[in-house]
């Protein structure tokens, strides 16, 4: 098996598996942003739809975990009835991608190859991901889209990346654990 470039390892493999990988991790995360949270601020939750974007990320690579939540946010938005805000919908889509950059510094979760060195890359790119997918692209798009006041879209964007890298690091990097060792035994099946 060949050794993947830079683009396919950004982009993925697009197949079948990838695109319903993708579509159900879409509706994952929209029922989840709608059901799966706890209010911590206006229109702002504690929520286990960030652990969709470490799945499909993991499993599919940065760009179906970028689509998986840009996509989920826009179906949160119609499930929820709060109208569309495109603004976040493209923060969680840039979230999405930074989480999902795993095999970009040797991470394999269907190799299942994941330890301690990837767990902390992991948790330093959560971090930074959401600093710039909140704290820069959603306030940038809701000053583009809306024209308005930024301030309540500040403390939104702190409070919901804080609530994100805790949901990432504190149950996305056990569950990426399990994930690379699941797949890390089924790896060692020999056909007799």
């Amino acid at each position: 098996m060949q050794k993947k470039n830079l683009a396919q390892l950004i982009l993925g493999d697009w197949n079948t598996k990838t695109v319903v990988g993708v579509a159900i991790g879409a509706a994952l995360f929209g029922v989840l942003m709608v059901y799966g949270g706890v209010k911590v601020f206006t229109n702002t939750n504690l929520t286990t739809a960030m652990l969709i974007p470490v799945i499909v990320g993991a499993l599919f690579g940065p760009v179906p975990a970028l689509v998986a939540c840009f996509f989920g946010n826009v179906i949160a938005d119609l499930i929820g009835g709060w109208g569309f805000w495109f603004d976040w919908s493209i923060g969680n889509g840039v979230l999405g991608f930074f989480v999902g950059l795993l095999p970009l510094y040797g991470a394999d979760i269907n190799k299942g190859i994941f330890n301690v060195k990837h767990a902390i890359i992991f948790a330093v790119i959560a971090v930074l991901g959401n600093a710039l997918a909140f704290g820069v692209v959603t306030p940038l798009f809701t000053l583009l889209f809306f024209g308005g006041e930024l301030n309540i879209t500040f403390l939104q964007s702190l409070t919901g990346g804080a609530s994100n890298v805790l949901v990432l690091t504190v149950l996305g990097i056990p569950l990426l654990f399990a994930l690379a060792k699941r797949n890390a035994s089924s790896q060692n099946l020999v056909k007799e």
